[in-house]
């Protein structure tokens, strides 16, 4: 048995990685769980009932900043990582768990689904990635390549069951459209200033509707703060709600009328749940959300005239549940990871190559 290394660097690791755990204990694996203090990801994670030890936060959106907090991090997992050794790293692409693993000679594996997010200069031993990713976009031997069926989300949205309390937490009535709305990840490397654009217009566009309402789930309070400066009159008329705590976000896509987001997790979420989705991301589209793009499950908005013309701001007719098929994902991920012994896979036991 293995003890395995999770390090939870941004939200949707979260909900990802909660039946991923799951399944490892229950196949006998111990797992170490650490967080980063941004984004939301110590309030989900105390949402879904995960032990972890918070380390590290946000420095900001500067690449120098990025750097300068990556490194920081790792100091500061480092003492706990060489405390407790564990046999193997795991994350959905943390870069401050990867230097820590490489200066504790661990094993690391990094699952990712954008084949264009910037990666360090070091690569993780093996990677775990959707089998609809071409393997020319991958850089890597093919013998560390391991891939599952299906997307990410696939992993943990079978599992998923509505409450309903959530319209009244969120103080929404029956009569309201209501968009759930995802900004753009102002501080990614991938960012481009065209999906401001988009976000702008959309917020007034919505704004324009008499019964549509906006949930906005901004990435940290500089989002909300740039947003309740610029539409002031859309909070105070009570059309943008922004949920005082964290809220179940697989939840929130069910009971919305439609959902459009800047980041790409939000958008496959609903498109894993059946609920209409539009997405205002503008950077280089990965194969995950083309294939959704290419079957109707997403609507790729390029232009602010999109905008006007291609969403429809309608109540949907939801059905008592969601209509999900339940997928190998989940099991072959942990397969995967339950392979990735070192005498398998080549790997001596200080994780070189």
């Amino acid at each position: 048995m293995m003890n395995i290394w999770i390090d939870l660097d941004n939200s949707p690791h979260v909900p990802f990685f909660a039946p991923v755990i799951k399944e490892l204990e229950r196949r006998g694996h111990s797992v170490m769980l650490t967080a980063r203090d941004a984004f939301q990801v110590c309030e989900l994670a105390d949402l879904f009932g995960l032990s972890y030890r918070r380390i590290g936060h946000h420095y900001g959106k500067h690449t120098a900043l990025k750097i300068y907090g990556t490194c920081v991090r790792t100091l500061q997992i480092l003492p706990t990582v060489l405390r407790e050794r564990p046999d193997l790293a795991l994350s959905h692409g943390s870069r401050a768990q990867l230097l820590a693993a490489v200066a504790a000679r661990i094993p690391s594996v990094a699952i990712f689904d954008y084949e264009f997010a910037k990666h360090l200069f070091i690569s993780p031993t093996w990677v775990i990635v959707p089998e609809i990713i071409p393997s020319s976009a991958i850089h890597l031997d093919p013998k560390q390549v391991l891939r599952y069926p299906g997307i990410k989300e696939d992993v943990y949205v079978p599992s998923f069951r509505p409450d309903s309390s959530i319209r009244a937490q969120l103080g929404l009535n029956g009569d309201s459209v209501v968009v759930a709305l995802r900004p753009p990840a102002s501080e990614a490397h991938y960012r481009n200033p065209e999906s401001d654009e988009l976000f702008s217009e959309t917020v007034s566009f919505i704004g324009r509707s008499p019964l549509a309402k906006i949930v906005l789930l901004p990435r940290n309070g500089k989002q909300e703060a740039a947003v309740r400066k610029n539409w002031p009159e859309l909070f105070s008329a009570g059309k943008i709600i922004v949920p005082q705590r964290a809220v179940d976000g697989l939840n929130l896509i069910w009971y919305s009328d439609l959902v459009i987001s800047g980041g790409g997790t939000m958008n496959r979420e609903a498109a894993a749940l059946g609920v209409p989705v539009y997405s205002i991301f503008r950077g280089r589209i990965g194969a995950v959300d083309r294939y959704l793009a290419d079957r109707g499950r997403l609507m790729l908005l390029e232009n602010v005239e999109d905008v006007r013309a291609k969403i429809v701001l309608n109540r949907r007719v939801r059905p008592d549940k969601p209509k999900i098929d339940p997928t190998a994902a989940l099991q072959k991920i942990v397969e995967n990871i339950e392979s990735l012994t070192a005498p398998q896979r080549g790997v001596p036991q200080n994780g070189r190559r």
